[in-house]
């Protein structure tokens, strides 16, 4: 399992042992991500939420992670976040099996996984474009999308 940050308390709006992925709303690359989760998570073990809405920036401020500067994706559960390299891998590890070939990845240093990531992310707007606003979700998969009980 990949190394994950703790914070004292469980994260808000999130069940226990519930699993929550941020991306970034408005990336091209990101929303492709998000595709492709719902596309291959069908046990749904991993709901979704972008940076930008409000249960995202209740989530980033929870883990202390900036909630204006969004270069990283992260993956919550309980007391629990990951990042960057290590929230790709704890997703594809909650993935169907077929996708755990992937985890061999991880034979790399840390380092350069997250210099590698990090070189995708600061220049995915270049290489993948954006949106000019967050996309909404399909009515169909719009129960993967976390939301803030009314």
């Amino acid at each position: 399992m990949p190394a994950s940050q703790t914070r004292p308390s469980p994260a808000p709006l999130l069940k226990p042992g519930e699993t929550v992925v941020l991306f970034d709303g408005v990336c091209k690359l990101c929303n492709g991500w998000v595709r492709f989760l719902i596309r291959h998570d069908r046990q749904r073990r991993v709901r979704l939420a972008a940076v930008q809405s409000p249960e995202g920036q209740a989530l980033l401020a929870w883990a202390g992670l900036p909630l204006d500067q969004f270069h990283t994706m992260a993956v919550i559960r309980d007391r629990h976040y990951w990042e960057r390299s290590q929230a790709y891998f704890e997703v594809i590890a909650q993935l169907p099996a077929r996708w755990h070939p992937v985890l061999l990845l991880r034979i790399f240093p840390r380092t350069l996984l997250d210099w590698a990531y990090d070189r995708i992310a600061l220049n995915r707007y270049r290489l993948f474009g954006k949106y000019d606003t967050c996309l909404l979700p399909d009515p169909d998969h719009e129960q993967r999308f976390l939301k803030a009980p009314l």
